[in-house]
């Protein structure tokens, strides 16, 4: 296993409990199978393509669509931003993802995904803490405003929360109003066609970069960059578990 990534014993015990009860013996361990998963989301590879040393393929795709289902992957994102502790600061922006080819249908159910001006795109809504370690996501068709995310990700924040930063996408009444009648600070600049400009503090809308530079490492992260999965949750549990590798799960 020198040749390819593999979880270490300490990562794998702080998530174990995640993971359902083994009831047959003889079958590929967690720890293997959860680190082909990450190498094959990591590298955008086809399940097929996995390296053998994580077993057989098909393994690895059967368990991280049965854990997917489960809610494995997202009550590990949750516990570890639990963990973390409650951030003062909040940052808030979306970007656009690229739909691949397959993830197109849209039979059976909502895929959230809608063509734009750069084509089929999936829109990731996200909130950041201070350091810029992702709190919470939701997904949406590419064309959706950023004010419907900034409304489920705004809804219920913490008690801590002192401060929102965003940029002009997210500069309208509502939102303010929002996060001025539980005592929170709107970090956030006018649009250029206000009459009446709200004032903003500029040297802490500086820190918006912080949820950039998140972006850009989960988009390192090839199955997150281009959506291959068709179905959301699949989809929703691969930036999971992206987030918690790079971002919590450091050694």
């Amino acid at each position: 296993m020198n040749d390819v990534f593999l979880l270490s014993e300490s990562q794998m015990e702080r998530i174990r409990l995640f993971f359902p009860l083994v009831h047959v013996m003889l079958r590929v361990d967690d720890r293997h199978v959860l680190s082909g998963i990450v190498y094959v989301i990591r590298n955008g590879l086809q399940w097929k393509d996995a390296p053998k040393a994580y077993g057989p393929h098909k393994t690895l795709y059967n368990r991280f669509i049965r854990w997917s289902r489960l809610g494995v992957f997202d009550r590990i994102f949750v516990a570890q931003t639990e963990q973390a502790g409650c951030s003062k600061r909040l940052i808030i922006d979306a970007t656009h993802l690229k739909a691949h080819r397959p993830p197109c249908s849209k039979r059976g159910f909502p895929r959230h995904i809608e063509r734009t001006k750069d084509g089929l795109n999936s829109k990731l809504h996200a909130v950041c803490d201070g350091v810029g370690r992702p709190v919470r996501f939701h997904l949406t068709a590419g064309q959706v405003s950023d004010f419907r995310g900034a409304d489920v990700l705004l809804a219920d924040l913490p008690d801590e929360t002192e401060d929102v930063i965003g940029d002009r996408g997210y500069d309208s009444n509502r939102i303010r109003l929002s996060l001025a009648e539980r005592n929170i600070t709107a970090c956030i600049p006018p649009k250029k066609n206000r009459k009446l400009k709200p004032p903003y503090n500029w040297h802490l809308y500086k820190k918006r970069h912080l949820i950039e530079n998140m972006f850009a490492k989960l988009k390192d992260w090839r199955r997150v960059a281009t959506r291959y999965d068709r179905g959301t949750h699949t989809f929703m549990s691969a930036i999971h578990i992206a987030a918690s590798v790079i971002f919590y799960l450091k050694e």
